[in-house]
């Protein structure tokens, strides 16, 4: 067993821009016109889990950042829930 998500045909890993090839391939293939990019899986993927409560700092070490000031720009984007805060003026 090895360590890669995605392993090449060969068994190692994917190069980053084959991995990026087979994702633009797939975005056309589901007819998807909107820009997608490896980036904003990832970005997407910190945000629902900050949106759903997991600690900033689990969050840092599945993203791999040294800074915890990196993780924390996930943190900036938009909750929905703060948008149902009522201004009691």
């Amino acid at each position: 067993m090895n360590d890669y998500l995605f392993e090449s045909e060969r068994g190692g890993k994917l190069t980053e821009r084959t991995a990026q090839k087979v994702f633009e391939n797939a975005l056309r293939g589901a007819s998807i016109k909107k820009d997608a990019t490896f980036h904003s899986l990832r970005h997407s993927f910190a945000t629902h889990l900050l949106e759903n409560g997991v600690d900033v700092r689990y969050v840092q070490e599945l993203l791999g950042h040294q800074n915890i000031r990196t993780t924390q720009i996930y943190t900036q984007v938009t909750n929905p829930k703060l948008k149902n805060i009522k201004s009691p003026l």
